[in-house]
């Protein structure tokens, strides 16, 4: 093996946990990922920083929470300053490239990636920017509705089957250029796909697997908007949910299709993995599986993310790295972890880091060391307020200025219907709980800092769309003169240089 690993992250959107439980749940059908996880540190329960696309990759790429990132929501601009993975592997002397979506918002689409071989799939601008001085209004042109669910179904092509085609074409280009060794330094390739994120649509060939699945029923069914919590009621109200009739043919459908762009991604997944044996690089490689965030999947009536439940809040991953011993590690953990652990595998001295982070390496606790307690936040639609949770061994609570406390026991209620907030029994858990949450957070300030932030960015888009438009959208470079023949090449070198392996 070389001196330092190479890492190839595999970051699919969306993507529940809770299907998840020790790498795919059986019913999945999913070979590629099964004999991944089967050589992986599985990390049943591990949390997003945030339940929402841009916060949680922002955390997840610098290991920062939102409240420190200023990444609320998915029009809050990426600073620059603000160190990545990215910056660190580079620093360290990585060739870095990213292959398709991380919603950076801002006029910096790269973030320390030396290279960015695709755009991204949604806006870069400060458009989508919520408005807490209007609490319940929803932003009806680019708000989540139900619709994903009852226009749920089959198509051969769509808008985000086009982008994970390209993302998948772009990465296995890059693995057959790194497999010519022409550059010596050791790489990070980030490969990041849209599926399974909603419409739930799906290619025939997979929705077929799911015909008949008895996982097409949620667990908990659909109960009255009254007697969900406050935050709940946001979201769904959000989701515009009384305008749609959500039927249970609805439901099985929208599930069928959310399962089926699993196997759809395990496709893609198994022909990069592919490349990567075939072009001698897999010894040398570490691989990490990981998603942005979960999806309800009309659990307790609920879709998308937004909520702290494990449905939209757990998220999968699985690390295969040399020297590490492939099994199940039920600790809790966080996506926030993953800079640091990346860090220390690529040989990077974890104190450097240290001030860069709100995450901890995860090599000690894949050999059974703690971890304490896994932070989440939200701050954008559907809320009023910033909210947010700590999972603490079996206890996970949910705190909301605007709402009354939320503590469930995971091990007892893995569906969290038994808010025992109230409960004298586990006053003794709240009170430890929530003291722990008031040392790590400032909810009045983070409130105002979400306000202003709000505030900003509603005047900056509406003078930035008056008179001329640049967009700052990633506009991927195509150097055509540098590609097969050229007459400023020889081309005995270049047909050597270009063939891989060589003098077979």
């Amino acid at each position: 093996m070389q001196t330092r690993p190479n890492i190839l992250i595999i970051m699919v959107d969306q993507a529940n946990g809770t299907l998840f439980p020790d790498g795919p749940a059986p019913f999945l059908h999913t070979p590629h990922l099964d004999a991944l996880a089967a050589r992986s540190v599985r990390f049943a329960h591990t949390y997003t920083a945030s339940p929402l696309c841009a916060p949680a990759r922002a955390s997840f790429m610098s290991g920062q929470l939102p409240s420190r990132t200023r990444v609320y929501d998915n029009a809050a601009e990426f600073c620059s300053d603000i160190p990545t993975f990215a910056h660190h592997l580079r620093r360290a002397g990585y060739a870095t490239t990213l292959s398709g979506k991380m919603h950076f918002v801002g006029p910096d689409q790269l973030h320390g990636f030396e290279e960015r071989l695709t755009t991204d799939i949604y806006p870069a601008d400060f458009g989508w920017t919520p408005d807490y001085t209007r609490p319940g209004e929803r932003i009806d042109w680019w708000y989540h509705n139900l619709g994903s669910v009852t226009g749920a179904g089959v198509a051969e092509i769509s808008n985000q089957m086009e982008y994970d085609d390209e993302v998948a074409y772009h990465a296995t280009r890059k693995l057959y250029d790194l497999s010519r060794r022409s550059d010596d330094r050791p790489w990070c390739l980030t490969v990041s796909f849209t599926h399974p994120h909603d419409p739930y649509v799906a290619r025939r060939k997979f929705w077929d697997l799911y015909e008949g699945c008895a996982e097409l029923e949620p667990k908990v069914p659909a109960f009255d908007l009254a007697a969900h919590d406050a935050q709940s009621r946001r979201i769904l109200e959000s989701c515009d949910i009384e305008n749609f009739d959500i039927q249970p043919a609805h439901i099985r459908r929208a599930r069928q299709g959310y399962f089926a762009n699993i196997s759809y991604l395990d496709e893609k997944i198994g022909e990069i993995l592919d490349v990567l044996e075939r072009g001698r690089m897999a010894e040398d490689t570490i691989v990490v599986f990981v998603s942005d965030h979960g999806d309800m999947l009309g659990e307790r009536g609920l879709w998308f993310k937004m909520s702290f439940f494990d449905g939209s809040a757990r998220v999968p991953l699985m690390i295969s790295a040399p020297g590490w011993e492939a099994g199940r590690v039920d600790t809790p953990v966080s996506t926030l972890d993953v800079t640091p652990t990346l860090a220390v595998l690529a040989g990077i001295d974890i104190s450097t880091l240290a001030r860069w982070t709100d995450g901890v390496d995860l090599a000690p606790i894949a050999k059974g060391a703690p971890r304490p307690p896994v932070p989440v936040e939200y701050a954008a639609e559907a809320s009023i307020a910033p909210l947010v949770c700590l999972r603490d061994g079996r206890y996970k609570i949910m705190l909301c200025d605007a709402d009354p406390p939320l503590l469930y026991d995971l091990e007892a209620d893995p569906q969290e219907l038994v808010n025992l907030a109230n409960d004298p029994a586990h006053a003794d858990t709240l009170a430890r709980l929530t003291e722990l949450a008031m040392a790590r957070w400032d909810l009045g300030a983070f409130d105002a800092a979400v306000r202003e932030s709000q505030a900003r960015r509603w005047v900056v888009y509406e003078a930035l769309r008056n008179g001329a438009y640049f967009p700052w959208d990633y506009q991927p470079l195509q150097r055509a003169s540098e590609r097969y023949m050229r007459n400023h090449m020889d081309l005995n070198t270049l047909e050597e240089s270009q063939r891989y392996p060589r003098g077979e």
